[in-house]
């Protein structure tokens, strides 16, 4: 009987995962809330501006969060740190075409979140072999490069991203949070009953 209580090898796995997953995704969301006022700062932007939804960067909304399984939010989730890393690596490659070396500090603070970016998509990836679901491949994923844009637009469209970034490292929280949990909603498939 003591057996059967026992969390399998399998989840107590999942758990450890998904509790490193959430301290990075923490870490992650308060690099890029510091990244986001050099940004605004460096940029000479308002903090308040609005900015559209940018082509090719992914929303952290989900209309019908509660009725995705742990796989399914899982792979939303690599999604988006996919696109993310692509969209990084070119805010990093213009801001050193645009300022060179002068501006180092917002150089690394772009790099040290694109790799904090690429880690996490890595460990999202262990997480969905976990769930003997293999990662999907990563050959033409990620948005498509983006038409020259002027300088000011770039400008808007990095704030946008960096934005949306930190809207996505919140719902990898909770979404980690809901596969960390036993029972229906953390398994890779929907249960008849879960589905009505």
């Amino acid at each position: 009987m003591a057996a059967a209580d026992t969390p399998s090898a399998t989840t107590l796995r999942r758990r450890d995962l998904c509790s490193r997953g959430i301290r990075l995704a923490r870490k992650m969301r308060s690099d890029v809330a510091d990244l986001l006022d050099i940004y605004v700062e460096r940029q000479g932007l308002d903090a308040s501006v609005s900015v559209a939804a940018v082509e090719g960067v992914p929303a952290a909304a989900a209309e019908h969060w509660s009725e995705q399984t742990g796989t399914q939010r899982l792979l939303d989730n690599l999604a988006a740190y996919r696109a993310f890393r692509t969209l990084l690596a070119q805010m990093l490659e213009e801001q050193r075409e645009q300022l060179g070396d002068a501006d180092a500090a917002l150089g690394r603070a772009l790099a040290a979140v694109l790799l904090q970016v690429s880690a996490f998509a890595y460990h999202l990836e262990e997480l969905l072999e976990l769930e003997s679901r293999g990662p999907p491949g990563d050959e033409g994923d990620g948005p498509p490069a983006p038409p020259r844009l002027s300088l000011f637009e770039q400008k808007l469209r990095g704030l946008g991203v960096l934005r949306e970034l930190a809207q996505w490292a919140v719902r990898s929280v909770r979404d980690l949070r809901q596969l960390a949990r036993p029972g229906p909603g953390a398994g890779s498939a929907p249960g008849l009953a879960e589905g009505q």
